[in-house]
């Protein structure tokens, strides 16, 4: 049941902003007993590495909601207002701060590289993007926003999880900006959930990205499992066939994808993103054994021509985005490292 957004402003949100004071306050006690105890301990330090993550955090949190508190000030405490134009480019801006900020403490810290492959996502510039993105893994959808906002430019329009109102920054943030927040279950409300993609996906502008996350979720075996087992009891036994040849993806939910097609401008182009490095880590326990994670991220992008996207023909389509993600499982099956466990 989603929460009651007088809640999360009028409870959540200030109650966040008292925690993290706390939490900054005392940091310092917290950072040299961390020290002293991780002097006995084997692992490359890895419990520093998450404190100083965990305080970059709560800094990088308690900055968004102080500066995004100010923002509504100035803007006359006015909702409305809060969106227009010129408020937008601002949030975009702050986004854009704080990704970059986060960006390289991660890399810093987690001694992560990440390389690009494949077409410039830039290629066509002045044309909106449609961007289909794999999930699995911790932080692939940070790196990708990251990438679109600060590397080309690009103003993303998100489709999300609800259970992301959680955080309070990204709750206050998000429902100023252009996206949407749905719940990855949404059973009768499955056409209500379509129309939001659509209104979403609607008027997209030159430097606009509009992201959606076919999948739905985060790849795990158990995941993948239920999914196709799913497809079977729905009488859908061709595409459960056809799942069960994808062993790095899950098989995609397209009816998000066919609305947000029929909806964005007919010049949109298709930017297709996958990754792999990262994906191995399925748990909590398998993050903390990899810190300091020493790797290399591999972002493979695939632009589509707007010309070259099957517009008018919902079958089409499914099928299209069945065969990309067959093509993204096959890339993956190629380059994903050998601790990978399927």
């Amino acid at each position: 049941m989603p929460i009651p957004r007088w809640v999360r402003r009028v409870v959540i949100a200030p109650a966040a902003v008292c925690v993290l004071s706390g939490l900054l306050i005392t940091m310092p006690v917290w950072l040299l007993v961390v020290g002293l105890v991780s002097i006995g301990l084997k692992g490359r330090r890895r419990l520093l590495r998450v404190v100083w993550l965990v305080t970059l955090y709560c800094v990088l949190e308690l900055t968004l909601l102080l500066e995004l508190f100010g923002l509504w000030l100035a803007a006359g405490c006015s909702a409305k207002r809060v969106r227009n134009p010129s408020f937008q480019l601002r949030h975009y801006r702050l986004v854009a701060w704080v990704l970059n900020v986060a960006y390289r403490q991660a890399g810093r810290f987690l001694k992560l590289n990440v390389v690009t492959d494949g077409p410039d996502p830039d290629a066509h510039p002045g044309r909106p993007l449609i961007v289909l993105c794999r999930h699995a893994g911790p932080g692939d959808s940070f790196l990708l926003t990251n990438a679109l906002v600060n590397k080309y430019e690009r103003e993303p329009r998100i489709v999300l999880k609800d259970t992301m109102q959680w955080d309070p920054a990204i709750d206050v943030l998000l429902n100023r900006l252009p996206s949407r927040f749905i719940s990855p279950n949404p059973g009768a409300e499955g056409d209500a959930v379509e129309d939001q993609i659509a209104a979403l996906a609607t008027g997209l502008d030159e430097n606009d990205a509009f992201v959606i996350f076919p999948e739905g979720g985060n790849f795990t075996p158990g995941r993948r499992t239920k999914i196709i087992e799913s497809l079977k009891r729905k009488g859908l036994h061709s595409a459960a066939r056809r799942a069960e040849k994808m062993i790095h993806v899950l098989a995609p939910r397209p009816g998000g994808v066919v609305s947000a097609f029929e909806a964005a401008p007919e010049n949109a182009d298709v930017l297709l993103v996958a990754h792999t490095g990262l994906d191995h880590l399925l748990t909590v326990a398998d993050v903390w054994r990899e810190l300091p994670m020493d790797k290399t991220i591999t972002m493979r992008f695939w632009l589509v021509p707007a010309a070259e996207v099957p517009r008018g023909n919902p079958q089409r389509q499914v099928e299209w985005l069945y065969h990309w993600w067959e093509e993204i499982d096959d890339w993956i099956e190629q380059h994903h490292p050998a601790t990978n466990r399927p």
